[in-house]
């Protein structure tokens, strides 16, 4: 896991110790000081944005390993330039019902992760 630290994550933050619950062992993080940094170091093949601006549905991506997912914070969401960056074709949202809110952030990272992960066949899942 990659994070970003002007995107508002702390790592001591009581609410991002609580979310890892008993897996925290099972993930290694790196913490990067931008997302220019994080592209320069990491140079994923494709970087999606997920936003509620997006045009293309999360369903509709074909996702592929090495993929890079960006996520902003619930309150204000990704920045216009990191979306502009990324390129319409590259912004992605999830269908919700007409009258309704988004999601919050752990759900839609839940469920987005675990489509792209469905998609490249539960790579490292117990039993495979």
């Amino acid at each position: 896991m990659h994070l970003v630290k002007p995107l508002g994550f702390v790592l001591d933050d009581k609410k991002l110790r609580r979310a890892g619950l008993d897996y925290h062992e099972w993930v290694t993080v790196k913490v990067h000081e931008s997302l220019a940094d994080f592209l320069e170091t990491v140079k994923p093949p494709r970087v999606f944005a997920l936003t509620t601006k997006g045009r293309r549905r999360v369903c509709d991506v074909a996702f592929e390993a090495g993929d890079a997912l960006v996520f902003g914070p619930e309150t204000r969401g990704l920045p216009a330039g990191v979306l502009a960056a990324c390129g319409d074709s590259h912004c992605l949202y999830l269908p919700m019902q007409a009258a309704s809110r988004s999601l919050n952030l752990s759900n839609t990272v839940a469920i987005v992760l675990y489509e792209a992960w469905r998609q490249l066949d539960f790579v490292g899942a117990l039993g495979k």
